[in-house]
């Protein structure tokens, strides 16, 4: 691990900047300053280098953070990745118009590739992305560092406010400019009528005088605090005084003519050579700021910008109205937006001097408004960045701090230079221009690190008056007085001006005055003397002279200013004028130099030595009487010279003591530093820091008396400090100025301080925890104790470092230094002593408990830099002993931010224990802490640690030097106890809440990722329970992070209907917005491009013309607060809502991305566990592998990413392939029917990429199944239960554009799944495609020899399936017309339980359906063969299973009644034994139940004979179990049961159980029905018509307007090409059952009571036949002779009665009979029926009353006159004429005999009559007797030999 200070150099040497100061002041500092300890210091303290600690703040450099990909979340109905592949390309097409505009993600690319092309290729271990980078993404060290309580950030230590530059451009005058002019240039307030700044001196010559025009390159540069109105720019120029009789100033303001004639300019030119003194000439005055326009323009184009609203004030003349304006203001185009860029004013209003004036004059409203000079002044006006001064203010993360001169967030800037005047302070006729220039290669913003570089060796920096007056410390050296000659009046008009000068002593008047004058041209030395203005033929003669006098370091009563008077004639004679002396002023500094008031002084006529002198005085001669005449200014600026006299004393008896001169006890000095309590506070903060290090010498060095009374004058110093300026921090920023920067312990030449600071201090908290009064100063130490603990540690540094720097070899580490044992006991004292008041403080609630806390913290936290590790670490176990576990809110509170501050330490990781042999010290305490405060009561402790440990885990992953992998691992094996804490007590984890359960979450998933699996698997190894926990927590990761979105369907595991649901509905985990998640944001909001949607938002752009309104902010705080301020915070969903669209995208993209990281990562570790699992060496539950099963049953009811489903397919084979055998085995069902169920769920999803993999899922579970089960007859069942669940959660159909339903996109893609199952040609592709092998499926798995794979059982499995499907397909279309169409309804029902066959408990769950559909009809031989069904699987169950009631021949009687169930006995049952269903289900009692329910609905339709076979299966049941009374009702039922059979065959009416009818279908309308015939059984009292009705009435309303349903009237068969198109037609024909023994081929007419008795077989029926009469000579009706006859014969799918009210016909034979064949039949018919009446045998012979009934009616439809017509006319017929001879003569003996016959039996039966009639029916008996008679009669003229036969 690399360290971050490798260099060893920790200190960095800041080199000062002097403002103002002239170099050439050296040698009146440099004397004798040995004598002066004091001066020493503070000369010391402005000139020595800063010494600032590199490391003080942390050093924190971030690794790049990967970038976002678009999750792609799909539903069943969506198709994302397609729609995003489609904005992707039209992203590219975007992208080759405009490169910048795409909408970033916290400033990154927003579209990228998936995954894993993402990564590099060493990481590829991993499946996704690292779950913490995703969780804070925008993790920033800085921002998290900052909001530590007791934060402590670097102060800047620069001046703070703006730095002007001006620069003289030119001089033009109309008249043209033919002499030098001279000025100056100062900052000037209107409303103090004072001078801020020192003159800026510039001189312009003319073209002839020199080369360049522009004499001045040098630019003034002024400071400035704030802007402000009333700041302007005072500009006074001066030219050569005027020659009497010359050229006067007038010819620069007069009208005509413009331009200086020839002799004029010669004369001026002339006159300028030889005149070396000036006068004044013109003013002017320059607002910079203007507050009137900052209200009319439209704010600043860049925070930057110097001229700041130029762009909305160009030249609109309504503006120019409003401002009175003096102002003409041209731009470019291009610069009135630009940034930094200088602003060129043009002065015009250059005000001509006529008179004396004073600066206080120039704004008096009665002054007289001179004449305007016409010319023009161009000055370039510049707002500086940070200057070279301000160097070290840059601050560590490379952009200027807001101390710095980049005053972006302050609003007063925008009005910057603006507005030159506002008309009141200059003549209305004047103007002023501005022009713009872009200086090129200017920084655009603050953060050139080395600020604004383009200054030039002669810039003059213009001292700031202001600097003596702040309330700040001095930084800088300035030494110096300034002085203004302001006037002398005398008695008569003199040309006058003044010569200053500084003297030593007044001894002798020859000797030379000091050279201490500011020079004015740059580059000069310093000067003996200055000369002010002449004031030409004034008596009161005014001047606006500054000069400039540098003092020496230590002054003496004889240090004094000399004024000399001179008049100079202006006239030119043989020579240049001569000056001629007038008279002297002196001025003693001592005396005067504080005064700041004006100075009057009288003019002496010479001076005499020692003019000084009191004495002297009266030697003297005086001008004016000795009035004081002369009127002048002084202003004192020194850094070295105190005004304040108790600051003074304190440095001369500072002095005193350090040169051993006075008293050795030092009295007076005590006296000194207690006085320096009552010091005014500015006084107090300009010497601060020379002070400060003169207390801490006397602390360092003093006597004990002395130390206490320093230490207790600097606590007392520094509370005011920290109370009286103005500064809302906790560390005031001059205190942390002077430990950071100033505080150097004294450049190393004496002993370090933090000795004798740390005695005094311990001293006085030792008096203090014994109980002493030790006063009000106590508090003050603790409320300062952060300083002192600073300076500690700083003097501890400082020495370390220049103990071993010479000593080091380069590029090495400074070694920790060992405190020396009484130095490190006296801190440990003192630290407990501070530790106490914590304590105690705290308890009490008192703030400053909290600050001290803080202070003690990072006092650790820098020793840790400086000292031996161990040594801190005594300091930190101090600490814990006094606050052990868990303790109140506030203690446990100040303990939580003590380690955070320590644990933000830059070497944190690198910490050794406190045992050589122990792992890190602080991060083992840290987990045990943290880990206790989640089992704290107070709930923000709890947030609070959670938090700490991820801003922990983001620094380690974020740290640039732990990027290896091998780091990343250590500090995963540091991190990794938490875990096994966390596993041990797991009731503290549930008590957390949600965001906190997922701050712990993610780190426990990041610890892990880094983890190697020997160290994971330790976690493993513990105990059952203990892994169980472990996957545990991993399932909460998958719940916390699931990503839901807002209204999913059911499909996807959540009920999410409504959008504003809370619980498990709430839409995403940023309900409240995470902690992480507000820091993304407001990331992502600064990155957005300001002002406007992005042109290429196309997600957006076009929702809403509202989205980028003001209403809608783009930066996130406004966001939240506008949506907590509307109350809509209530709800995740409306503050979702409420966010700007922008960052609602970067919100969901967030989301995405950190759920797709959680669940791959947890994917990986179950990966890895199922490794483990397989190498056995771990401790689970071998037997179900429930870690494994739970997890993987989690992963699929999610709703997961399409990287998920990617890298799950893998994963998912290996799995079964090491642990098949147990995922397959009973135990497990219930997890294999939830991935049998989602598997299935996603063969729907309409993205391609997921549907696939669900196949290739489906098919790893058959070829597990195929090699632990040998068969799929299992899984059969679990995809056939899990199919009918999905089913029932899928929508398979939709509606179409008529109205009508049609399958739905999921039936059509589902079915596509399961044909794609079986499809052996595609599978290789397929599995390549989803990342496995091309013969994962058909390889052989270790520990098996054969390959079990079978293309044919899976393809059966899918048939069976799709049955299924197809089945429920058909119930849904049928959905609305289930009312009318009972038979179809019936018919789905029946085909679901066929295709759930599989399934016992859906089939019979179907058929029970399907039973009481038939109940609703009456059809109650159909629902009693339902329950026969149900019965039969129950019973088949029962017999596989050996039940020992019932054997195989009761299931084959049980088939006889119902032939759907099977007689063979299959296992099928036992296999879908599944939970929830099965065959537990099935038993005894079940199926009698349902043989009763049978064998009521059987006696219902009146099948008796069927009800008997049901009670005798009943009767074993309760044989077996003995139960007589039950056994007793069985037989009294079979009793009643036989005698309703006897009943019905009794019955001279031939008892009939139902009526059947053939119905065709002939029509497109009906669908799979058309060109199909039915057979339909219906009850027995419905009729033709009936039929007719019921089915005419279904099927019209199937009809549209372009067809019709017509019924065809005949029986006869239709044929295609005789159909209209358009029309629908139905056949219906009435049929009738045909026997089993029937003999087809028989002429006889069928009468169906006659066939032999209505045995129980006789009532199953599976033929039909009708008869169809015809003609073949194309009539439709002819005689006897002409009627042939028609038979067809139809066999159906099954027999009656069935599980269903119709059967589809599948067989269909035709029989034709001649009409000779039809009388032969119709006789003998007839006959059959007699003789069958004569041969029946009678139960008892006195029953003869049914039997004479029957025989009556058969008789008289035989014999009676009126009928026998029948019998007649077939002799006519066929017997008599032409018809007889075309019969064969076999036909025709057939015809005879069968007549005679028929008489024979007549004969008969008419004697039998005879013998059963009574009295009543003797007159029948007669009639029948006659008729046969004549019967006879008639026949015999057919047939002679009937006669004789009868």
């Amino acid at each position: 691990m690399e360290n971050s200070l490798s260099n060893g150099h920790r200190f960095r040497r800041i080199p000062r900047q002097s403002v103002a100061v002239h170099p050439n002041m050296d040698p009146l500092l440099d004397e004798n300053l040995e004598q002066w300890p004091h001066l020493n210091e503070l000369v010391q303290c402005y000139r020595t280098d800063w010494i600032k600690d590199e490391s003080k703040y942390g050093h924190y450099e971030s690794s790049s953070p990967s970038s976002f990909q678009n999750q792609i979340f799909e539903g069943p109905d969506t198709e994302l990745e397609t729609e995003m592949h489609l904005s992707r390309a039209r992203q590219t097409k975007m992208e080759d118009i405009t490169d910048d505009d795409i909408p970033s993600t916290s400033g990154r690319q927003f579209l990228g590739t998936p995954f894993p092309e993402s990564y590099p290729s060493k990481v590829l271990k991993h499946f996704g992305q690292s779950p913490l980078p995703a969780y804070e993404p925008a993790f920033d060290w800085e921002n998290e560092h900052s909001m530590i309580f007791g934060q402590r950030i670097p102060a800047a230590h620069i001046m703070r406010g703006l730095k002007i530059s001006v620069k003289v451009l030119s001089l033009s005058f109309q008249a043209g400019l033919v002499e030098p002019f001279y000025g100056t240039i100062c900052l000037y307030s209107r409303e103090r009528r004072e001078k801020l700044s020192e003159d800026f001196f510039f001189h312009i010559l003319p073209a002839e005088m020199q080369d360049v025009q522009v004499a001045s390159e040098s630019r003034g540069i002024f400071f400035l605090d704030a802007p402000s109105a009333s700041v302007c720019l005072l500009i006074q120029l001066e030219k050569p005084a005027t020659e009497e009789g010359g050229a006067t100033p007038s010819v620069y303001s007069r009208k005509e003519p413009v331009h200086l004639t020839e002799r004029e300019k010669q004369k001026l030119q002339v006159w300028s050579r030889i005149m070396p003194y000036r006068e004044s000439f013109a003013w002017a005055i320059i607002p910079l700021f203007d507050n009137s326009i900052s209200a009319t323009s439209g704010g600043c184009a860049s925070p930057n910008c110097p001229v700041a609203s130029t762009a909305s004030i160009s030249g609109s003349s309504s503006h120019e109205v409003a401002l009175e304006p003096i102002a003409k203001i041209m731009l470019e185009d291009k610069l009135a937006h630009s940034s930094g860029g200088s602003v060129v004013v043009e002065i015009s209003n250059l005000n001509k001097v006529k008179e004396s004036y004073t600066e206080d004059s120039l704004q008096d409203p009665k002054r007289k408004v001179h004449k305007p000079v016409k010319g023009v002044l161009r000055l370039e006006i510049d707002k500086l960045q940070a200057g070279q001064a301000d160097l070290e203010n840059i601050s560590e993360s490379g952009s200027v701090t807001n101390d710095s001169v980049d005053l972006g967030d302050r609003p007063t800037d925008s009005t910057l230079i603006k507005s030159l005047s506002n008309g009141a302070d200059g003549p209305h006729n004047s103007k002023v221009k501005l022009n713009f220039h872009d200086e090129k290669g200017t920084p655009r913003n603050g953060t050139n690190p080395l600020g604004n570089l383009d200054f030039h060796a002669n810039d003059f920096q213009a001292f700031d008056f202001r600097t003596t007056t702040r309330n700040e410390p001095f930084l800088q050296l300035f030494h110096c007085v300034y002085v203004y000659p302001l006037t002398v009046s005398l008695s008569r008009k003199r040309n006058l001006f003044i010569r200053v000068e500084l003297r030593k002593d007044d001894a002798d008047i020859r000797k030379q005055p000091l050279e201490a004058i500011f020079p004015r041209e740059p580059g000069a030395s310093l000067q003996k003397w200055a000369h002010t203005q002449v004031a030409v033929g004034a008596r009161v003669a005014s001047y606006h002279d500054e000069v400039k006098v540098f003092l020496p370091a230590i002054w003496t009563p004889q240090h004094h200013l000399l004024f000399t008077f001179f008049h100079i004639d202006l006239q030119t004679k043989l020579e240049a004028p001569k000056p001629v002396l007038i008279g002297y002023a002196s001025l003693p500094l001592a005396t005067h130099a504080q005064l700041r008031s004006d100075i009057c002084l009288p003019i002496m006529r010479e001076l005499v030595p020692h003019y000084l002198q009191d004495t002297n005085k009266e030697l003297l001669d005086y001008l004016e009487e000795g009035k004081n005449v002369f009127k002048l200014r002084l202003r004192l600026c020194s850094s070295l010279y105190p005004v304040n006299e108790r600051v003074r004393d304190f440095f001369l008896e500072y002095d005193r003591h350090t040169l051993r001169t006075s008293a050795p006890w030092g009295s007076e000095l005590l006296e000194a530093i207690n006085s320096l309590k009552n010091v005014d506070s500015t006084a107090l903060l300009q010497f601060l820091q020379p002070i400060l290090n003169m207390l801490l010498h006397l602390i360092a060095n003093g006597g004990e008396t002395l130390q206490v009374a320093a230490f207790r004058a600097m606590v007392n110093i520094l509370t005011r400090v920290q109370q009286e300026s103005v500064d809302d921090n906790e560390r005031n920023r001059f205190l942390v100025q002077y430990v950071d920067y100033a505080f150097d312990d004294f450049g190393g030449h004496q002993p370090p301080v933090y000795p004798g600071l740390c005695t005094v201090w311990g001293s006085l908290a030792r008096s203090k925890a014994k109980g002493y009064r030790v006063g009000p100063v106590y508090d003050d130490v603790l409320a300062m104790a952060w300083f002192f603990l600073e300076l500690i540690v700083k003097s501890m540094a400082l020495e370390q470092t220049r103990l071993l720097y010479n000593t080091l070899p380069l590029g090495e580490d400074v070694p920790p230094m060992q405190l020396k044992e009484g130095v490190f006991r006296c801190i440990m004292q003192l630290y407990d002593c501070l530790l106490t008041e914590v304590h105690e403080r705290c308890k009490k609630g008192l703030s400053l408990a909290k600050r001290l806390n803080s202070s003690l913290a990072y006092f650790c936290y820098d020793l840790l830099s400086v000292i031996e590790p161990r040594q801190v670490f005594e300091l930190v176990s101090l600490y814990l002993d006094k606050f052990s576990g868990v303790c109140q809110s506030v203690l446990h509170d100040c303990k939580l931010t003590f380690l955070q501050i320590i644990c933000d330490h830059d070497l944190f990781v690198e910490m050794p224990g406190r045992d050589p042999s122990d792992r890190n010290y602080l991060s083992s305490v840290l987990i045990q802490e943290i880990f206790l405060t989640w089992d704290h009561d107070d709930l923000s402790m709890r947030a609070k640690a959670a938090r700490i440990l991820v801003v922990l885990l983001c620094k380690h992953e974020f740290d640039a030097r732990y990027q290896k992998q091998e780091d990343k691992l250590y500090i995963a094996q540091l991190y990794f106890p938490l875990i096994g804490q966390i596993l041990d007590e797991m009731p503290v984890f549930y008590n957390l809440n949600a965001t906190e359960k997922r701050e712990v979450v993610i780190c426990i998933l990041q610890i892990v990722r880094n983890l190697d699996d020997a160290s994971l698997v330790k976690a493993w190894q513990q105990s059952i329970a203990r892994t169980r926990l472990f996957f545990k927590l991993m399932e909460e990761s998958l719940i916390l992070f699931e990503h839901k979105k807002p209204a999913e369907s059911m499909l996807m595991g959540c009920s999410s209907r409504n959008a504003l649901g809370d619980g498990p509905v709430s839409p995403k985990y940023s309900d409240r917005l995470s902690p992480a998640i507000n820091n993304y944001l407001s990331e992502a909001s600064r990155h957005e491009p300001q002002g406007g949607t992005p042109e290429n938002g196309y997600l957006w752009n076009r929702v809403n013309s509202q989205l980028s309104s003001p209403s809608q902010p783009y930066s996130l705080r406004e966001a939240l607060a506008q949506a907590q301020s509307s109350r809509v915070g209530a709800s995740a969903q409306a503050l979702r809502e409420s966010l700007h669209p922008i960052l609602r995208q970067k919100l969901e993209l967030w989301e995405e991305n950190l759920s797709a990281a959680v669940s791959l990562q947890v994917l990986e570790i179950s990966d890895k566990f199922s490794m483990a699992a397989a190498a056995h060496n771990i401790a689970t539950d071998y037997g179900k592998l429930d870690c494994i099963t739970t997890l993987f049953m989690s992963f699929f009811s999610q709703n997961q990413s399409l990287a998920f489903w990617e890298a799950l397919l893998p994963v998912f084979f290996r799995v079964f392939e090491l642990h098949g055998a147990t995922l397959m085995a009973r135990e497990n069902d219930r997890f294999l029917k939830q991935a049998a169920f989602h598997l299935l769920r996603l063969a729907i999803f309409r993205n391609d990429n997921i549907r696939k993999r669900a196949v290739i899922g489906l098919k790893i579970l058959v070829r597990s199944s195929f090699y632990h089960f040998m068969h799929t007859a299992r899984l059969r069942v679990m995809l056939t239960i899990t199919l009918s669940e999905l089913m029932s959660d899928v929508q398979v159909t939709q509606m179409k554009s008529d109205g009508m339903l049609e399958e739905s996109g999921e039936a059509r893609r589902l079915r596509k799944s399961l044909e794609e199952m079986a499809d052996d040609h595609r599978s290789p592709n397929l599995l390549r495609e989803c990342g496995l092998p091309e013969n994962a499926l058909i390889s052989i798995p270790e520990r098996f020899a054969e390959n079990r794979w079978s293309w044919s059982d899976v393809k059966s499995l899918s048939e069976s399936l799709l049955m299924a499907l197809d089945a429920c397909l058909e119930h849904a279309l049928l959905a609305s017309l289930m009312s009318t169409d009972r038979y179809a309804a019936a018919e789905s029902f029946y085909k679901l339980a066929m295709a759930f066959a599989p399934v016992p408990d859906l089939h019979i769950m179907w058929l029970l359906h399907l039973c009481d559909a038939h109940q609703e009809m009456q059809s109650w031989a159909e629902a009693a063969q339902c329950a026969v069904a149900v019965a039969g699987v129950v019973m088949q169950a029962l017999v596989s299973r050996n039940d020992g009631v019932w054997s195989r021949d009761h299931v084959a009687s049980l088939h006889k009644i119902c032939p759907m169930v099977s007689s063979d006995i299959t296992s099928e049952a036992s296999a879908a034994e599944v939970e929830g269903y099965g065959a537990s289900k099935l038993t005894v009692d079940s199926a009698v139940k349902y043989l009763q329910l049978a064998n009521k609905l059987f006696s219902q339709a009146e099948l008796h004979h069927f009800c008997a076979s049901i009670v005798e299966l009943v009767i074993p049941v309760y044989k077996s179990r003995r139960v007589y009374g039950q056994l007793a009702k069985c037989h009294t039922l079979l009793t009643s049961i036989y005698e309703s059979i006897l009943e019905q065959e009794s019955s001279p009416i031939p008892f009939t159980d139902a009526t059947y009818y053939r119905v065709g279908f002939y029509g497109d309308r009906f669908g799979r029905l058309d060109r199909k015939e039915y057979i339909y059984r219906e009850p027995r009292d419905v009729r033709l018509g009936d039929i007719m009705e019921k089915l005419s009435h279904i099927y019209e309303s199937r009809m549209d307007g372009n067809h019709t349903l017509h019924i065809i009237p005949d029986s006869r068969q239709v044929r295609g090409d005789e159909l209209q198109p358009g029309v629908c037609y139905l056949q219906i024909t009435a049929v009738d059952p045909v026997m089993e023994d029937e003999d087809l081929g028989s002429r006889r007419e069928r009468i169906f009571s006659l066939t032999a008795g209505g045995s129980m077989r006789a009532r199953v029926f599976d033929r039909f036949l009708f008869d169809t009469p015809f003609t073949k000579n194309g009539k439709t009706q002819g005689g006897l002779e002409d009627q042939w006859k028609h038979r067809t014969v139809l066999q159906t799918e099954g027999s009656f009665p069935a599980l269903v009210n119709r059967l589809l016909v599948i067989k269909s034979e035709s029989l034709e009979f001649s009409p000779v064949e039809n009388a032969i039949g119709m006789i003998e018919t007839r006959t059959a029926a007699l003789r069958n009446e004569l041969e029946e045998p009678r139960s008892s012979e006195g029953d003869q009353l049914p039997r004479l009934q029957s025989l009556q009616r058969i008789l008289q439809g035989s014999v009676a006159v009126q009928v026998n017509s029948g019998v007649l006319s077939v002799c006519t017929a066929f017997l008599s004429g032409e018809p007889a001879t075309r019969l064969r003569s076999q036909e025709l003996q057939q015809l005879i005999a069968a007549l005679l016959e028929f008489m024979a039996v007549c004969k008969r039966a008419i004697r039998v009559h005879f013998r059963l009639i009574g009295e009543e029916d003797q007159d029948f008996h007669s009639q029948l007797v006659n008729g046969f008679q004549s019967l006879t009669a008639e026949l015999s003229h057919y047939i002679p030999a009937i006669l004789s036969e009868l």
